[in-house]
């Protein structure tokens, strides 16, 4: 795409979420957090990255948009940042993320292969605390758009924060995970997050048939 024609796509874009008023981030994108680039993703995140919908907003905070494969057929889905999140906003890199890289290993993915990772809350909340519903609330806009740009064909909910706001429901996590629930036409499916695997290392089998059964939807 030509840099006229990806101009002319931004300002179209940021027109339809926002308004005729053109707003300069502050903050500047270091680097890409994406392979296989889709031509919308990279200036929707300039769009969204000096966003100030938390209460907590800090413009020195890490903003956490997204990485992974562009065109990934896997999105994994987060409630928020954790504490584990380098300056380039690239998420899970203690214990949880090892455990993750692990999973996905096992079933023939990883964090750059077809697979993308976003976070509902674009920002970690003070003292890594849950984001509130309200919180959560004002970011899903933001979570739709992203599926359509990357146009993935499952979606995977980390832990019962991020279920209940996607699916609209407060149910236990075993009742998320007995079903799969359709989310604008792509089908969800919720799991434990890996730090509650951590701490309870008797729900791994649980989570590895949750894996299993995204490895076989994949390759159907």
């Amino acid at each position: 795409m030509n840099n006229f024609l990806l101009i002319s796509n931004y300002l179209k874009l940021y027109k339809k979420l926002f308004s005729d008023e053109i707003i300069v981030p502050q903050r500047v994108i270091k680097q890409s957090n994406f392979i296989n680039e889709r031509d919308t993703l990279l200036p929707y995140e300039c769009i969204i990255n000096n966003c100030e919908k938390c209460q907590f907003y800090d413009p020195k905070s890490v903003f956490f948009f997204g990485s992974g494969d562009a065109k990934a057929e896997l999105l994994i889905v987060d409630e928020a940042p954790a504490l584990e999140l380098d300056s380039q906003g690239l998420p899970y890199l203690g214990k949880a993320g090892r455990l993750l890289d692990k999973i996905l290993l096992a079933i023939g993915l990883s964090r750059t292969k077809n697979t993308f990772i976003v976070n509902i809350l674009k920002c970690k909340p003070p003292k890594n605390r849950d984001p509130l519903p309200s919180e959560l609330e004002k970011y899903i806009p933001y979570i739709n758009r992203q599926i359509k740009i990357i146009q993935p064909k499952l979606i995977l909910a980390l832990g019962k924060v991020a279920g209940k706001s996607l699916i609209g429901r407060d149910i236990s996590i075993q009742q998320m995970r007995e079903a799969i629930f359709d989310y604008n036409g792509i089908p969800l499916k919720v799991t434990y997050h890996p730090e509650t695997l951590l701490r309870n290392q008797n729900l791994k089998k649980f989570a590895w048939n949750d894996f299993k059964w995204i490895k076989n939807r994949m390759e159907s």
